[in-house]
């Protein structure tokens, strides 16, 4: 009850600072929360709308499956290892911190222009984090665990899956949910610059005809999106680490 009405009081709050702010800036620059609201509805209960929403979810998922394994599996691998972890950790930071856009034009050239591009580009920005998270949490682990499974001859698959994996979830998890949203925006980003369908195709478009009310209104609508996976992944993690250690 109490974290409900602090929802509320916090989406009053944006909805009155949004508010305020449209009557500073004007309808040059935002639309209303009311008439923004309204347009987004609009467009969802337009049929054209449909195809560009489903170009992105599912460039989105195949990009964040991507991101998931390929992030998991480098982090796993290098995590067994101490002197790989060690090389590679910095490398992954470094590379964290690259602006991906700047490697747009290579994912151009490798991948053409569509959707193995769009995917593309959003597993890149998903990748990493996955992978930092998966090795720290893969180094972090009470060696005690290994012991036991070399002691009981697990094949190294069996100790991935069977001794890693349920131990280092928390902490993977927690890495997932920073790569979807990461993935997320690269995936919207890869539809801006060369896609012919999607929300950020609608974004681009909108831009180049200033069309304010739909670029809010796709805005609002990635955010509602956005925020809603957000928190149920964070509820997910909180059960987990209570699950696993006990605290909330």
């Amino acid at each position: 009850m109490i974290r409900a009405f602090r929802t509320a009081l916090l989406i009053a709050a944006i909805l009155a600072a949004w508010q305020l702010l449209y009557l500073y800036a004007g309808a040059n620059a935002l639309t209303a929360p009311l008439d923004t609201i309204a347009y987004a509805l609009e467009l969802l209960s337009s049929p054209r709308f449909y195809p560009h929403l489903l170009e992105t979810g599912q460039a989105f998922a195949v990009a964040l499956g991507i991101a998931i394994s390929c992030g998991i599996l480098i982090g796993f691998t290098l995590g067994l290892y101490r002197f790989a972890s060690d090389v590679a950790e910095p490398v992954l930071v470094a590379l964290y911190s690259i602006p991906k856009i700047t490697l747009y034009p290579i994912v151009l050239l490798a991948f053409g222009i569509g959707m193995p591009a769009k995917i593309a580009f959003g597993a890149i920005h998903g990748i990493v984090p996955v992978a930092i998270f998966a090795l720290g949490a893969v180094r972090n682990l009470n060696p005690v665990y290994l012991k036991a499974a070399r002691v009981m001859r697990l094949t190294p698959w069996r100790i991935a899956s069977r001794v890693l994996l349920p131990a280092a979830i928390p902490e993977i998890f927690t890495g997932i949910r920073i790569g979807f949203s990461l993935t997320l925006i690269g995936t919207l980003l890869g539809e801006m610059f060369a896609s012919q369908r999607g929300l950020g195709h609608l974004l681009m478009q909108a831009i180049g005809l200033h069309n304010t009310r739909m670029i809010m209104a796709v805005t609002l609508l990635l955010v509602v999106i956005a925020v809603t996976a957000s928190a149920l992944l964070l509820a997910v993690d909180r059960r987990l680490r209570r699950h696993m250690f006990g605290i909330g």
